[in-house]
């Protein structure tokens, strides 16, 4: 790689200071004159026809200001089709934890008081909440008449890389749309392969746990006509359309101003933020919504259930032939489509000929299934390298071999037959095979010992990375500050690398360089912070937007040093003749020549866009080293490693700190996270106290390792980072645990009663 002087450096987070000490604000920091406080009244039931709501008691209560149902809002006419779009319920709800109705009062205290005052008289109705049960014919139907059109859903936008995938709609059924994926003959291969492996796996719904709940402050304009979102969001623009769509305000009347954002992880592209908007516009007055943890989780967007049936099978001499799977996603009551994902994962990891996915999509009475940070990856890697792993100890091969004998290069077929761009899975399976602790493991996994068993397992993950459109502006102050601005949401540290990218290409020290994060107002278009697509697509903006202002003060120092521009070099913040320290001239005092200057240049501004064509995939190869108490069950993660093609590291403490959260929230998937519903739909892990996150003692210690592989179209040859660590998580640690106690565990999070009885077996 070249020799940067600032990329490829580590760097720390420019907004770090901030969230340490306390300054940096978010939406429940926010308070405008005349600003009411808004708390939702929710469903206690997963089905149920409303009868009647009575307010009055509340509404009496002295600093209540409002109390609105369905019928009062300006969006009571609009087509109830996703979760945002399903501001209050009307003639029924259809999970537990949706919108009834909301209060508005003059503090927090006073609305909270006055939501548990409100009566809401229900008739209960049978709920569907089994996933295999809502998927069998002669189910009850959800939608009987099938889902309202009008539009497709804003936490799709995650979902984006499922490129030319077409969702099939059936109905009148609970399977609301369906993926098929095929090559070859995978039932003709399994038929004749010499090993078939198959397995039921099942993953939870799983809670994104972000520390800070979804939050909203919607400010009205005077006459009513427009509002303002200060949102707790990952992507402003699309927001700001959906909402504008929702209440039926043009856009340009919707300003949308991002916060500082206390953890989204595919959750927050909108939930709560149309019924803000709605009961303000209603109102005339500020309204701010800050969800309590506990209705946090009955009310947003959790990562889906699945059900994975999964077939695979290989010749004697390790290659694989078959891959063939039906899947089943607990989408909630509204359509999140994610099986496409699911397919292009399960079908692409490896080189096989014969392929057969078939995904169903369904619907329950439960909360609509959203985005949790590679959505759709963690189910189908756990399914996968499962499989994988069961077949190499069938054949009596090394599982890192095998997969290195069968995976998958540029230009194989992933899932949906579309060619993988580049990718770099061999490199990183290469690099494992050298580690130590790979090197050193016992075949069978440790021998017990004074009631403890160890083993260690490994498992390959990746994720398509999304792209989006972005664009960038870079001016140059007169006191030598660079100014980027921006219209991305930072959720990741990614600030931090594209002031890196505009002080390389520049000449200046990144302490020179200021990144400003606009609204929807005052930014320059980006995607949403999502799919691994932000440094892919806003870097090369602002790279772009640097270059022109790098030529503009070359340019210009041109003229006043009378040298030829390629003569000239920048550095440090001056432009000088090469070679020639005595000539520097500081950018600084060239912008003020600019500005002052009678007919021109004028100021030194650069704008740049980006639009990439081809995803830059990302791949990791996780090796977990796990204890066992073979007296309990209990499984305790030790070591853990995480080997990852970033393309090109930009900022590595930004990079490395996304693996090591990546890796921890694999943890959770394998380890800990489940969201419980009973027979009714009602949730029993609805708190901190109930549902099981990895906690400081029992994580394991992380070593990140990376390889960089060039992405062809990527920034520096940069990929996005944020997503390929969390998908190989719960696949490593269940082959670590088949490793130690030679059982296969099928059933995400792994419970010590599961080991506990493999061992017994």
């Amino acid at each position: 790689m070249p020799n940067y002087q600032y990329l490829g450096k580590g760097h720390k987070a420019i907004d770090g200071l901030e969230k340490l000490t306390g300054r940096a604000r978010y939406v429940s920091d926010l308070k405008l004159p005349g600003m009411l406080h808004a708390r939702p009244i929710l469903s206690p039931y997963a089905h149920a026809r409303i009868e009647a709501i009575d307010v009055d008691a509340a509404r009496a209560l002295p600093g209540v200001v409002a109390i609105y149902t369905a019928g009062d809002l300006p969006t009571r006419k609009k087509v109830i089709n996703s979760r945002h779009s399903a501001v209050l319920a009307r003639e029924q709800v259809l999970f537990r934890g949706q919108p009834v109705a909301v209060v508005l009062a003059e503090t927090e205290a006073i609305a909270r008081d006055a939501a548990d005052m409100v009566e809401v008289h229900y008739t209960p109705l049978p709920a569907v909440v089994d996933l295999h049960q809502a998927a069998a014919p002669g189910a009850p139907v959800i939608w009987p008449h099938g889902l309202p059109k009008e539009g497709m859903d804003l936490t799709a936008a995650h979902a984006a890389v499922e490129k030319d995938v077409q969702a099939q709609e059936r109905g009148p059924s609970n399977i609301h749309a369906e993926n098929h994926f095929a090559r070859g003959d995978a039932a003709a291969a399994l038929a004749a392969a010499d090993v078939v492996i198959s397995h039921t796996y099942r993953t939870p719904i799983v809670h994104q746990s972000y520390l800070e709940p979804c939050a909203v402050l919607a400010e009205p304009t005077p006459l009513g006509d427009g509002l303002t979102l200060y949102c707790s969001t990952q992507g402003q623009f699309s927001l700001r359309d959906e909402v504008a769509r929702i209440v039926g305000l043009p856009v340009r009347k919707v300003r949308v101003v991002p916060m500082t954002v206390g953890g989204g992880f595919g959750a927050k592209y909108g939930i709560i933020e149309a019924l803000v908007a709605a009961a303000a516009l209603q109102v005339g007055r500020p309204v701010r919504m800050v969800l309590t943890r506990s209705e946090d989780f009955l009310t947003t967007t959790p990562a889906p259930a699945t059900v994975i049936v999964l077939k695979t099978g290989a010749r004697r001499d390790g290659t694989l032939i078959a891959i063939q799977a039906r899947v089943l996603l607990d989408n909630g009551v509204f359509p999140f489509t994610i099986g496409g994902i699911l397919g292009i994962l399960l079908g692409g990891y490896y080189k096989c000929e014969n392929v057969q996915i078939d995904c169903y999509e369904v619907f329950t009475n439960k909360p609509q299934a959203g985005a949790y940070r590679a959505p759709g990856a963690p189910p189908a890697t756990f399914a996968l390298e499962s499989n994988i792993d069961e077949l190499a100890h069938a054949l009596g091969l090394d599982p890192l071999e095998f997969r290195l004998k069968n995976a998958a290069e540029t230009g194989d077929p992933m899932g949906n037959n579309d060619a993988w761009p580049n990718i770099g899975l061999r490199q990183c399976l290469e690099r494992m095979r050298e580690h130590p602790l790979w090197q050193g493991r016992v075949a069978g996994g440790a021998a017990a010992h004074n009631g403890v068993t160890e083993g260690i397992g490994i498992a390959v993950g990746g994720w398509p990375c999304g792209m989006s459109p972005a664009a960038a502006v870079c001016h140059a102050d007169s006191d030598g500050t660079i100014r980027v601005h921006v219209g991305s949401v930072d959720i990741s540290g990614v600030n931090s690398s594209l002031v890196l990218v505009a002080a390389e290409i520049i000449g200046v020290a990144p302490e020179q360089v200021e990144l400003v994060q606009g609204d929807t107002q005052t930014g320059p278009f980006a995607g949403p912070s999502g799919g691994s697509m932000t440094t892919y697509s806003v870097s090369g903006a602002v790279a772009n937007a640097a270059r022109e202002v790098r030529n503009k003060l070359l340019a210009l120092a041109s003229d006043q040093l009378e040298a030829a521009i390629d003569d000239l070099e920048l550095v440090d913040g001056k432009v000088q003749v090469k070679g020639v320290p005595a000539s520097a001239t500081p950018i600084g005092k060239l912008v003020s020549i600019a500005e002052s200057k009678a007919g021109g240049p004028g100021p030194i501004v650069g704008e740049g866009r980006a639009a990439v064509e081809e995803n830059a995939p990302g791949f990791v190869v996780h090796l977990a080293r796990v204890r066992i108490d073979t007296t309990t069950g209990q499984v305790t993660p030790l070591e853990y490693v995480a080997v990852q093609d970033v393309g090109f590291a930009l900022n590595p403490t930004m990079v490395l700190g996304q693996i090591h959260g990546g890796v921890i929230q694999g943890v959770g998937w394998g380890l800990h996270e489940a969201m419980i519903y009973d027979e009714y739909g009602q949730l029993l892990t609805g708190s901190f106290m109930d549902y099981d996150l990895p906690k400081i003692d029992t994580v394991p210690t992380v070593e990140a390792i990376l390889v960089e592989n060039p992405a062809p179209h990527g920034p520096f040859g940069a990929r996005g980072i944020g997503e390929p660590p969390i998908t190989a998580g719960a696949a490593a640690l269940a082959n670590a645990v088949r490793n130690a106690v030679g059982a296969r565990i099928t059933e995400a999070p792994i419970r010590a009663e599961a080991v506990w009885r493999a061992l017994q077996a």
